[in-house]
């Protein structure tokens, strides 16, 4: 290779790397605004005909996700009032990210690894909603798609697929999760997602376990596992 491919290589490489950080960035960014329950900025992460996936359902556009995370989250939570909340604790930790950007950089997929502690102080349990416990620890993976929309990285699909729900008291082995796949469209129910996933790719919440395709190949045997 020449000196001029091998700049224009190298130039590509350092692109993916900003890239991945890009990318990296608004997933975290993703994480503390919903830790504080502000739907407005959560929206403005995701691509104008973006998509969140969530137990079982899919909300469309900005309109959806800030139902999503404004109505039904914000709304059950906090009163539909931003964060943080005396009392409160929402915390959403994002970790274990593999990126994957395409050769032409233009979209992108991302897996990562969230995990949530959640739960109402003594003084605030009143607030609570009757169908969830006072403490809880959460956990899913994330196989998201991301696009450079007007040259900044948005998010195309966020698909989070809950593994485990576990009430602090009793803990995972002892728990039904709280949160059930979705059943209802919006708008019969004004809550509810645009579209329910096809019989076949309901997830059902914990105890049960299912898997989660990975976007990406092993790296040993990824030219044979790629087809």
């Amino acid at each position: 290779m020449n000196l001029v491919g091998r700049l224009d290589a190298l130039e590509h490489r350092v692109g993916e790397l900003e890239d991945c950080n890009a990318i990296r960035r608004l997933h975290w960014a993703y994480g503390y605004y919903i830790d504080f329950n502000r739907p407005d900025d959560v929206a403005e992460l995701f691509a104008r005909d973006g998509a969140v996936v969530f137990l079982s359902g899919e909300y469309h556009g900005h309109a959806g996700v800030k139902r999503l995370y404004g109505d039904w989250i914000a709304g059950r939570f906090t009163q539909g009032r931003p964060g943080p909340i005396d009392g409160l604790v929402l915390d959403h930790f994002q970790m274990q990210d593999i990126i994957t950007v395409a050769p032409d950089r233009q979209t992108a997929k991302g897996r990562f690894r969230g995990m949530l502690l959640g739960g109402w102080h003594d003084s605030v349990v009143a607030d609570k909603p009757d169908f969830m416990p006072q403490q809880f620890w959460e956990a899913g993976i994330y196989e998201n798609d991301y696009v450079r929309e007007d040259g900044v990285w948005k998010i195309k699909r966020l698909d989070y697929m809950m593994q485990w729900q576990g009430d602090y008291e009793t803990g995972l082995a002892h728990t039904i999760a709280h949160l059930q796949p979705a059943a209802v469209l919006y708008p019969d129910d004004p809550l509810g997602p645009d579209v329910i996933l096809p019989p076949e790719d309901i997830r059902q919440t914990w105890p049960h376990r299912q898997d989660v395709p990975m976007h990406f190949a092993h790296p040993r045997f990824g030219a044979v596992l790629a087809g």
